[in-house]
């Protein structure tokens, strides 16, 4: 068998958004943008690190006042606010003109890799989900550090910074669900 059987074929960022606000709908748990984002990157990033590099999305992640955001995925749902997300991500069909549901991964190294996230991070606060993005050392504070001390090109987390920095995020055990905090995001201006 070669090496090349095991890796992992990277999915559409928005296929991710489905199935981490399914998990929720199935876990009793509400999701924002803001929360989904950072859900979705902290998915990205454990999976980063537990492939030894194979990236769970397509795309990449961008250093956002709030936390790391995916572009693509954040449009997709960008349309619901500071609102819980009610709705799934599609994709569209140009040449009939109509809107089509995105196929959710299936591989179930995913799907389980996707409940332990939501299990994990979707009790937490927007506000807790934000800090724990911010970690001091984190790929989102390498890179916003460097723009304030030099140039950070489009503000990109590349995926070698994320697996490189992922370590310095810290869950913080026994955590009080916090009210409040932000529950949209936006790029730094």
């Amino acid at each position: 068998m070669s090496g090349t059987e095991n890796r992992h074929v990277p999915w559409d960022p928005r296929s991710v958004c489905n199935l981490i606000l399914d998990e929720a709908d199935r876990q009793k748990r509400s999701i924002s943008n803001l929360a989904l984002q950072k859900l979705l990157y902290f998915a990205h990033g454990a999976f980063l690190v537990g492939t030894g590099g194979d990236p769970l999305v397509t795309g990449y992640f961008e250093a956002w006042q709030h936390g790391p955001v995916h572009p693509a995925a954040y449009l997709a749902f960008k349309v619901a606010g500071r609102k819980d997300i009610t709705f799934r991500a599609t994709r569209r069909d140009l040449a009939a003109r109509v809107n089509l549901p995105i196929e959710n991964p299936s591989d179930p190294r995913v799907v389980d890799h996707i409940r332990r996230i939501v299990s994990g991070y979707a009790g937490m606060s927007s506000t807790q989900l934000v800090n724990i993005s911010h970690a001091k050392n984190g790929p989102w504070w390498f890179v916003a550090d460097k723009a304030r001390t030099g140039v950070a090109f489009g503000m990109r987390i590349q995926d070698n910074v994320i697996l490189e920095r992922f370590k310095h995020h810290k869950i913080p055990l026994g955590a009080q669900s916090e009210t409040g905090g932000p529950r949209e995001d936006r790029p730094f201006t």
